[in-house]
């Protein structure tokens, strides 16, 4: 089979591999399409990745083959590529460790082979059913969903809440829906690439600022009467992003950080802690997060479009390219990879 392997210094090369064979309890996966996270982008910056690992943790795709003892499933069943709520006794894993950090111990969750290929195995339990019509293209996107779902089932947002979210990159595009669909009075978004811009503005935020133009603190305080949004969620992860977002919100408001900053960030706690705010973290996401990430998309409170179109589709031979243009979007939203 084709893969997206890792050779270290930002360079992926598509080889061909053993197509791999599950195991007990394990299932084989035909990809129809493979996300390119933020996460994955970060790891290629940094070159954070051990060469000949296959990366790619937001799938679809079709199962192909079960493992010896999978009763719960059939072949041709659609599927994403996780969700699933653990057997008992194994919940928890490695981010449950007291000093977990994704920069590090997160990679050795990796797999040596994700999705970034036509075949992947997974475990039997860690798949989710796509629902009746939810597309593959929507469903390609569920993890990402599933995050932002985290955060906002994390926040204190409440019916009427003025929300801010800085960072219109899938994650923020797709918690400014949920926000939406979580009761939100106004929703506004920052983000310096045009075509995030754009598409926030197509997903109905109040107001779209571009940061690289505007001061977005002054801009805000002033859109809701000098007091501050009541709640705001940081999908940048910019050097300056949570202090910005710390310095925005309205007195004892929350701030959420959804975002993984890989450089250190600047905060200057004198302009915002006089107002007693609530900093939460927010990290990956749970089964229950991807299962209602799924039943919105179900019911059509969360879209794909604008955030995904035909251009937003690459062929697994121009993974490369494509990983070089999110390292700095301009016209990027979220890419898909198809094997």
């Amino acid at each position: 089979m084709k893969a997206a392997v890792y050779k270290a210094k930002q360079r992926l090369e598509v080889e061909e591999v053993a197509t791999p064979t599950p195991g007990p309890g394990e299932v084989l996966v035909r990809v129809k399409y493979c996300g390119i996270c933020g996460s994955d982008v970060h790891r290629f910056m940094h070159d954070m990745v051990r060469p000949g690992a296959v990366l790619g943790h937001e799938f679809c795709g079709v199962i192909e083959e079960l493992g010896e003892g999978v009763e719960d499933w059939a072949v041709g069943d659609r599927v994403v590529g996780g969700g699933g709520n653990p057997p008992p006794g194994s919940a928890g894993g490695l981010s449950a460790e007291p000093r977990y950090t994704p920069r590090t111990l997160g990679l050795r969750a990796s797999s040596a082979r994700g999705a970034f290929a036509e075949y992947v195995v997974m475990p039997a339990w860690r798949a989710l059913p796509m629902p009746d019509g939810v597309s593959d293209e929507l469903a390609a996107i569920v993890e990402p969903c599933a995050v932002a779902m985290h955060a906002v089932r994390l926040s204190r947002l409440r019916l009427g809440d003025t929300v801010a979210i800085l960072g219109g990159g899938p994650i923020g595009l797709l918690a400014l829906q949920l926000a939406r669909a979580a009761g939100a009075g106004r929703v506004f978004v920052s983000e310096p690439a045009p075509a995030r811009r754009r598409a926030a503005e197509e997903l109905g935020a109040n107001r779209v600022l571009d940061p690289t133009e505007l001061d977005v603190v002054s801009e805000l305080v002033e859109e809701t009467g000098g007091i501050g949004p009541d709640v705001v969620f940081d999908c940048a992860g910019a050097r300056r992003t949570l202090h910005d977002s710390l310095e925005v919100v309205r007195r004892e408001g929350q701030v959420v950080l959804v975002s993984l900053a890989w450089e250190e960030g600047y905060i200057l706690p004198v302009e915002w802690v006089g107002r007693e705010i609530e900093m939460k973290a927010s990290y990956g996401s749970l089964p229950r997060d991807w299962q209602l990430s799924l039943d919105m998309m179900r019911r059509g409170l969360v879209r794909s479009e604008p955030l995904i179109s035909a251009e937003s589709i690459v062929p697994i031979e121009g993974i490369q390219e494509a990983f070089m243009g999110l390292m700095s979007p301009d016209e990027q939203v979220q890419i898909l990879v198809r094997p």
